[in-house]
């Protein structure tokens, strides 16, 4: 009986640590000037490789080094980037995930995420929903709504629906 009332206090303990953890990396907002930051970029094939490029070609060099993360089978995405990036980036863990919008992206967020709640490394996951999406999210979006720290929409109406989201307009 002493056993069981034991672990089931064990077990609670750890259970109390986990949800305060993840609460605390879910709202901490802090944010630490840099001279530069580290990307990694989740590129999808088709359109939202070349949304994605759009948005980085726009971003200043502050945002470097970057590191993408491509299908094996996406030559397409890969070639897009190549093109884009003249060196590839170095191997430096990266402190931001952006990304807007393939699948592939949700459990590079969910791993990023992670990596706070164990506490290894701050990433700051920042999703940009696809210009394509008007009145609803995406499935990725659904998801990483309430995991990212920042979600940046690009229409007014969904800006309305999740007041959480930053609306700057159309960006890509």
């Amino acid at each position: 009986m002493v056993c069981v009332l034991v672990l089931a206090a064990a077990a609670g303990a750890v259970a109390v640590f986990l949800i305060l953890r993840i609460w605390v990396v879910l709202r901490s907002m802090d944010v630490t000037p840099r001279e530069s930051l580290s990307i990694l970029v989740v590129a999808g094939s088709g359109g939202h490789t070349t949304e994605i490029l759009r948005l980085l070609g726009s971003l200043s060099n502050a945002y470097s080094p970057r590191h993408y993360v491509i299908a094996d089978t996406d030559e397409m995405s890969a070639n897009k980037i190549n093109s884009f990036e003249l060196d590839r980036a170095d191997r430096d863990p990266s402190n931001m995930v952006l990304c807007n919008g393939p699948g592939t992206c949700v459990p590079i967020c969910v791993s990023a995420l992670l990596l706070g709640i164990l506490g290894i490394k701050k990433v700051i996951i920042v999703y940009v929903e696809s210009i394509c999406r008007v009145e609803t999210l995406s499935m990725s979006g659904k998801i990483l709504f309430h995991l990212s720290d920042y979600f940046i929409v690009q229409w007014p109406a969904l800006k309305e629906k999740y007041p959480k989201s930053v609306y700057l307009g159309r960006i890509v």
